[in-house]
């Protein structure tokens, strides 16, 4: 009897830490979503945020960012990357921390640099590049991650950048998936390289090239997007950074040279953006470092505003504001 009791204890026992593990797990994710509003630019104000990219799924709009961990920086000091979501562009949420660094074993640069996030076949990849080590890609279920390293290596190293020489030309990935199904990945420093990837979404399907054309001074953050059959390239140029872009009737160009999109972003050297549409708007995503007093070109912050198109397809210039984008209802 004695030791029939002790074995039905021990499972009672097995089974009560077992059903509050759960909860407990259930209850510290739950607290450790972030809600906030935002009240104008920059949209996020409790930490430093740069490098944006962003996807539209279904009603909601998911931000991917960088994190410069501190204010008055002189240096960049990134260690991980931050994701938010947002209905309405008024409340978002944040969520626990996706994807660090240290997920990357190969990576020895210690510097978690640009990226972008796209959906295909149910899964969520998220291409990153770090500050010499090369650019990598991470996979998970959900679009709030948690993200795991893919590949267990590099996608793309410096050797892959044929016709560049300095370190960190490996960086800022930008992926596409066009009509046709077909994805592209863009990325680089100083020169910008293209490739095709494969449907796995974790192999470059064939040659390496680089897009050329009058007028492009590209420096860095190759943006795709398309719109009524043409394409847009949007890129950082010169230093300090503006926005510039191109246009195409094909991905791979020829491009022509359409001009400046937005000028230097308030006290940062850098820049780095995002075009998105969501609910009948379209959208500027950028980087600047304009929180007050601890702001600077280390220690960054994201900023939205409105995008608008001329007649003939081309961009008008953006207009950079303090009040941001107003809140968009829900379609009836």
């Amino acid at each position: 009897m004695k030791s029939q009791f002790t074995i039905t204890s021990i499972v009672w026992l097995l089974l009560f830490c077992l059903v509050n593990h759960d909860t407990a797990g259930a209850q510290t994710v739950k607290d450790t979503l972030y809600h906030f509003q935002s009240n104008g630019n920059p949209i996020i104000t409790h930490k430093f945020t740069a490098d944006p990219a962003a996807m539209v799924e279904n009603d909601t709009l998911w931000l991917y960012t960088g994190h410069d961990f501190e204010g008055g920086q002189k240096g960049y000091k990134l260690k991980d990357w931050c994701v938010f979501s947002t209905v309405d562009m008024k409340n978002w949420i944040e969520y626990p921390v996706p994807l660090k660094l240290s997920d990357f074993k190969w990576d020895k640069s210690g510097g978690a640099y640009a990226g972008q996030t796209i959906k295909r076949n149910g899964k969520y990849y998220w291409y990153i590049s770090t500050n010499g080590s090369g650019i990598g890609v991470a996979v998970a279920d959900r679009p709030q991650g948690p993200f795991k390293d893919a590949l267990g290596k590099q996608l793309l190293t410096n050797a892959d950048c044929f016709a560049s020489t300095h370190s960190w030309t490996c960086i800022d990935p930008s992926v596409f998936i066009d009509d046709d199904g077909q994805a592209w990945l863009f990325w680089g420093n100083g020169v910008c390289y293209y490739a095709k990837l494969k449907e796995n979404m974790i192999e470059i399907d064939g040659a390496i090239k680089k897009i050329d054309f009058d007028g492009l001074k590209f420096e860095e953050a190759p943006w795709i997007h398309k719109r009524k059959g043409k394409y847009y390239l949007s890129y950082a140029t010169s230093f300090p950074e503006k926005i510039a872009y191109a246009m195409a009737d094909h991905i791979e160009g020829p491009y022509q040279y359409k001009g400046i999109l937005n000028e230097i972003a308030g006290n940062s050297n850098t820049n780095h953006q995002a075009i998105i549409d969501f609910k009948g708007k379209s959208y500027f995503i950028y980087h600047n470092g304009a929180i007050q007093r601890n702001g600077t070109s280390y220690s960054r912050s994201v900023c939205i505003d409105l995008l608008a198109y001329n007649r003939d397809g081309s961009i008008k210039k953006i207009v950079m504001t303090s009040d941001g984008v107003k809140i968009q209802e829900k379609k009836k």
